[in-house]
């Protein structure tokens, strides 16, 4: 017999608020003031300090975190980008929108992230740029990050899952690549919308904060105060509100927690699954990681898939390989580890509402759908 749908383990994923979001968010409000504030400000102050690097540049959204920081390191028209196909769209969409080529590489299955040796394969002359993509979370060693960065070659790290994970004892933004975090609505930290670059350097961060205020050399509350300003350079409007800085804000406050909450739910996880046949969980390294998603390969992915939304299990797939998508097909290339990921990968229910009984009842209904799907 089927156990009852449980209402969390079907529910897709959502933003975990902590209660004092809501106030923060009316603080501002209260303010008037819902550009580029104080307030955002802050959050930059409070994520570098967390980090224990000398800068922080919030923007608009992890996707303008990636654009402005290939644009800051000089990437552009006749340059490639060396970037696993198994990432969001919005890595690539990032490549293409400063004019350079992305280059597809393969990943190690058991990650589904890039190696040091894939990407160091793929390195011509015409590399601008590595995008080593933190998939569920998971830190990526490059070990020959020194030998590119004297090449001229940018590391930039697309970190949208990673925010608080660590590479050893150091946390993701800390280790020499500019690093791109998103805080969007269900990401490890949410402030509604939002991104952060950690740059490398401090002209890295002067030239981020003039593009992300449409090149304008001085920020609105100064502007208000004179009758004249300055646009030094191109520039987008990628700022970051004070609205969704205060929810970035009252979310800091409790990291600490969504760390361990986090980390629990993927044990969990790890040990339900174990008994299951056929099944095999996508390592994150857990005790380094701040989760972000927890997928599993499984044979009959399609079908487990139907049959697991049909029993109301919030599953999904993340991501369909880039390099077989309509929008990409000129950089189309084979790439066997990716295409077999594509085709096994799930991912399971994961966010902070979930209790232990969602994850037991989760995997019980995937052992159902197994063998529903296996015709056995």
């Amino acid at each position: 017999m089927t156990a009852p749908a449980r209402p969390d383990a079907g529910r897709n994923a959502s933003p975990f608020l902590y209660g004092q979001e809501a106030e923060a968010v009316a603080r501002v409000l209260e303010s008037g003031q819902y550009g580029h504030t104080d307030v955002t400000e802050e959050f930059e102050r409070r994520i570098a300090g967390l980090l224990g690097v000398p800068d922080a540049v919030a923007v608009a959204s992890g996707t303008a975190a990636l654009h402005t920081a290939l644009l800051a390191a000089g990437v552009g028209p006749g340059d490639e980008v060396i970037v696993p196909s198994l990432t969001f769209c919005a890595t690539v969409q990032a490549i293409l929108a400063v004019g350079a080529a992305p280059r597809f590489v393969d990943i190690d299955p058991a990650t589904l992230c890039v190696t040091d040796q894939l990407v160091m394969e793929a390195v011509d002359d015409t590399t601008a740029a590595v995008i080593p993509v933190l998939f569920g979370g998971r830190a990526v060693d490059l070990t020959h990050q020194e030998e590119l960065t004297e090449r001229g070659i940018a590391v930039i790290e697309d970190a949208a899952h990673a925010f608080g994970s660590r590479s050893g004892t150091r946390r993701v933004g800390t280790t020499g690549a500019m690093t791109c975090f998103s805080f969007g609505p269900i990401k490890n930290l949410t402030c509604g919308q939002g991104g952060m670059v950690i740059p490398r350097t401090p002209e890295e961060a002067d030239r981020i904060r003039m593009m992300r205020l449409l090149g304008v050399a001085r920020p609105q509350g100064e502007r208000a105060n004179s009758t004249t300003y300055r646009v030094g350079s191109f520039g987008l409007r990628y700022q970051l509100s004070g609205i969704n800085a205060a929810i970035g804000l009252a979310q800091l406050d409790h990291f600490d927690t969504t760390e361990h909450t986090r980390r629990r739910l993927w044990r969990t996880y790890r040990d339900a699954l174990a008994p299951l046949r056929g099944v095999t969980l996508v390592d994150v390294d857990v005790d380094h990681t701040v989760p972000h998603l927890c997928q599993v390969h499984v044979p009959h992915r399609d079908d487990v898939f139907v049959e697991l939304r049909a029993r109301n299990i919030g599953v999904a797939v993340h991501y369909p390989p880039n390099h077989l998508q309509p929008a990409f097909a000129a950089w189309r290339c084979s790439l066997p580890a990716t295409e077999d990921c594509g085709e096994e990968i799930l991912s399971l229910p994961f966010h902070q509402h979930l209790t232990e009984a969602d994850v037991d009842h989760v995997v019980t209904t995937l052992g159902q759908a197994l063998k529903s799907a296996g015709g056995s």
